[in-house]
């Protein structure tokens, strides 16, 4: 098991992480689960979406760009003139 150094910087407590467990990118997500503290990097898109939902299928992508037509509601009209 890979082990870390614990220092501080300032008043805040930091970790010095082995080479093979650096991230890139500047920010990482952090949570508790129990006793353990977890690090995520921060995704810079959606890809990561495609391994929990699987690839969307193209009746999907095709109902999210559909522009819907405008509604008539004279009602409305008469409140907001």
């Amino acid at each position: 098991m890979d082990t870390a150094k614990i220092f501080w910087s300032g008043r805040s407590q930091a970790i010095r992480l082995p080479k093979d467990f650096r991230f890139d990118g500047a920010e990482v997500r952090i949570r508790r689960h129990g006793n353990a503290v977890i690090l995520e990097p921060v995704a810079s898109d959606w890809t990561w979406l495609d391994a929990i939902a699987g690839k969307l299928d193209d009746d999907f992508v095709q109902a999210v760009n559909e522009q819907a037509e405008p509604q008539e509601r004279p009602e409305l009209d008469k409140l907001f003139r």
